[in-house]
């Protein structure tokens, strides 16, 4: 399905989003949609004839459990309340412990990446079958940005996309600024990426803006597109035709003409890579077989995920073979999107405690992991500023027990939730 031009639709611009010329297409966040109504600017769109795909961000189709069903069957019903043709989701992993590492489960609130192993790949793709026989239409993956690298790994990038299109038929959703985010920080060739991978099965394509800082590339979707990203849209473009390209942005939205230029800019990168010649090129070779392997990959595959989330959220040892300091740099990272998100999901928080909030909340998240989504994590800051007598400011903290009370409690927690805090400090560990 030829799909065009696109732009992430979200509520924030969702009036600029409509009056944009030459969008033929968008794609909302499927989390941030109910499944039995949509938002009116939606229905707008869809009544003009502008196509609206689904993108989860929650299923952890790279994690070491299958999928969720209740998580598939709403994504499913977005998918059909849409009426869309596909439905997108991420190589990636989001969440971790549980029976199979006998741990608690813990919700890192971020893509992260899967290691690129036979293991992790097996897992995978029975993960992919088991979505794809949940949904009512088609599945598209996309490759994610990291800031880190999994020792020993088995396979590139290429080689691993290559190998789950081949085992499961899915489609791909390539984001170019992610091959290039992977290029800073992990030093890999988006050419060699472009080469290895199956370009026929590129469902569209994503094209979002970011920002280097202290030599490591923030895939932040709130800074414009760098010329860097454009080149390897071109590069993309000089192999396959895409059927749909996207401009994505998630934060920090820019005037309207703003928008409208980064489209263009697209659509320019994309004209110019069209009219030269096209670039000869021979499938590299798939990666040869594995060795036979024990059973139970499942199971490695969720120590190893377990053990590197609880050092990311939870300040357990490394373990072994990860650059320290890139660790470092994700756990912050990770907690800083944490307090952002908490801040939009629970916007009165900020407003209460005024220009304390993100230090009292990176206070809290450095040692309480985040077990369950962000509305209970903002839930979860407010028990434990208020069983700690927090704010100091009488007014502010009476604003903050209304605020707790109307949505948890009719009484404020006191020593009893001490204890609970208490007993699932000692469980989880730390």
């Amino acid at each position: 399905m030829k799909l065009g031009t696109g732009i992430g639709w979200r509520p924030e611009i969702a009036d600029t989003v409509e009056a944009l010329p030459g969008i033929d297409w968008v794609e909302a966040v499927a989390e941030n949609l109910c499944e039995d109504h949509l938002p009116a600017s939606l229905v707008r769109l869809r009544e003009r004839g502008v196509t609206v795909v689904p993108h989860g961000v929650s299923l952890g189709l790279g994690g070491a459990d299958r999928p969720d069903p209740g998580r598939l069957a709403g994504l499913a019903a977005r998918a059909e309340l849409l009426g869309a043709p596909l439905v997108t989701e991420h190589i990636a992993f989001v969440r971790a412990g549980g029976p199979l590492s006998a741990s608690p489960v813990l919700e890192a609130g971020h893509l992260l990446p899967v290691p690129r192993t036979w293991d992790a790949l097996d897992v995978l793709c029975e993960n992919v079958r088991i979505a794809q026989d949940s949904l009512p239409v088609p599945l598209a993956l996309e490759n994610i940005a990291a800031l880190i690298s999994w020792p020993g790994e088995e396979l590139t990038e290429g080689q691993f996309l290559a190998e789950l299109v081949e085992r499961t038929g899915v489609r791909l959703l390539i984001d170019v600024a992610n091959l290039h985010t992977n290029h800073v920080n992990r030093g890999e060739d988006p050419s060699t990426a472009l080469d290895e991978l199956p370009v026929e099965a590129i469902a569209y394509v994503h094209v979002a803006g970011g920002v280097e800082k202290d030599g490591v590339w923030h895939d932040t979707h709130a800074h414009p597109v760098t010329r860097p990203v454009l080149d390897v849209l071109k590069q993309l473009r000089s192999r396959v035709d895409p059927p749909g390209v996207l401009l994505e942005r998630d934060d920090d939205f820019p005037p309207a003409e703003e928008l409208a230029g980064e489209l263009t800019a697209i659509r320019d990168a994309l004209a110019s890579a069209a009219a030269a010649p096209p670039a000869g090129r021979q499938r590299p070779a798939r990666a040869p077989e594995p060795a036979p392997r024990a059973a139970g990959a499942r199971e490695r595959t969720g120590l190893s995920q377990t053990a590197l989330l609880s050092t990311l959220v939870a300040g357990t040892p490394a373990p072994d073979g990860f650059d320290r300091r890139r660790l470092g740099v994700q756990s912050r990272a990770l907690a800083g999107k944490r307090a952002e998100v908490v801040a939009k999901v629970a916007p009165e928080l900020p407003e209460i405690l005024g220009g304390g909030y993100r230090e009292a909340f990176l206070a809290y998240a450095r040692n309480r992991p985040m077990s369950a989504g962000y509305r209970r994590d903002a839930l979860g800051f407010a028990e434990h500023l208020l069983v700690t007598d927090r704010p100091a400011d009488e007014a502010a903290r009476r604003r903050l027990t209304r605020w707790w009370q109307e949505r948890a409690a009719p009484r404020p927690p006191r020593r009893g939730t001490r204890l609970v805090h208490a007993a699932r400090t000692a469980l989880l560990g730390r």
